[in-house]
């Protein structure tokens, strides 16, 4: 059995799921409602305050999807009580970010500035300190959502390995290179 999916959904206060016919599952909580479709190969049961996901065998494909639907539910389940949340560091001279509403202006080293443009779900700010590097935060309640728009933002400029420059996730530990020795040694 699936060491991630065997694991009980705890359902916290003022969260509600619903499963309807059709195999949509819809969480709703405090800081919104998600949906997500799953498979006909996994059921979700109820027992208490928790939820079971459960398979209908033991083939590779049910086996295989077991796990992953436990995820998504899961996510779904904290995004609506708690949130997601992610912040990244912009590491280079000159670098900077700007939100205004949901459009964020990125100064990335380029010949010109970067406008991207944010989803209404996600909340962003940008923190510039004197003397630190830019920060961008996100906030959302989809996990997927907000994982596919900072790894967007992150393969803008993505850190080299010698320097570091470029935007990373904060906490993120960079493999660095030790660059040209010098001198040919004669």
């Amino acid at each position: 059995m699936s060491r991630i999916g065997k694991l009980p959904i705890s359902l916290p206060a003022g969260v509600e799921v619903k499963v309807s016919d059709d195999q949509v599952v819809t969480v709703k909580g405090k800081l919104g409602v998600l949906t997500q479709k799953i498979d006909d190969s996994v059921s979700i049961k109820f027992e208490g305050t928790d939820l079971i996901v459960e398979r209908k065998s033991d083939e590779i494909a049910h086996r295989a999807k077991h796990g992953l639907y436990r995820a998504l539910i899961n996510n779904m389940v904290k995004g609506v009580s708690e949130g997601w949340s992610t912040i990244q560091e912009l590491v280079g001279v000159g670098y900077k970010a700007d939100a205004k509403g949901q459009m964020l202006e990125l100064a990335l080293g380029y010949s010109h500035n970067i406008f991207f443009e944010i989803p209404e779900e996600i909340k962003i700010e940008t923190v510039t300190e004197r003397g630190k590097n830019p920060i961008i935060k996100m906030s959302c309640v989809d996990r997927q959502l907000l994982g596919q728009v900072a790894a967007k933002i992150r393969s803008l400029r993505k850190p080299e390995p010698y320097k570091g420059k470029g935007i990373k996730f904060q906490g993120e530990v960079l493999r660095r290179k030790a660059g040209k020795t010098a001198g040919k040694g004669k």
